[in-house]
């Protein structure tokens, strides 16, 4: 199944899918879009991540702060932003900026959910076709 749904993406859905698949936040997206999807105003590109969203394969958290057991500190994904909320925070532009003053605290990330990474992954099934 996952190969046929990933076939089935465009550009612009696979860019999608790739960054909530690296946990990366929003604005990382522009590295992975072809040119003529940078292109698109904001609110084309919040449509199609809202449409994975609603395919359950995308959630959006807050980036937050986290500490490794070794004392590192680091980032980890964690508020989610409820659904409701998503069209008016994706339809403005400063959310796919990266942040100025460079404190990535709170900014808005991708990540993958169980049933995305049934897209992303190739089945037990699918793999032993490949090795065939």
């Amino acid at each position: 199944m996952s190969k046929h749904e990933w076939d089935a993406l465009t550009k612009s859905e696979e860019a999608f899918m790739v960054n909530s698949y690296e946990i990366d936040i929003l604005p990382g997206i522009w590295g992975d879009l072809d040119e003529a999807d940078q292109s698109r105003p904001v609110n084309e590109l919040a449509g199609i991540l809202l449409a994975l969203i609603d395919r359950g394969w995308i959630e959006v958290r807050r980036l937050a702060p986290w500490t490794s057991p070794a004392g590192k500190d680091g980032f980890q994904p964690g508020e989610l932003v409820p659904r409701e909320r998503l069209p008016a925070i994706l339809c403005d532009a400063a959310n796919w900026e990266y942040p100025e003053d460079g404190n990535w605290i709170g900014t808005l990330t991708l990540v993958e959910t169980e049933a995305g990474k049934k897209i992303t992954r190739l089945s037990p099934e699918e793999m032993a076709e490949m090795a065939e």
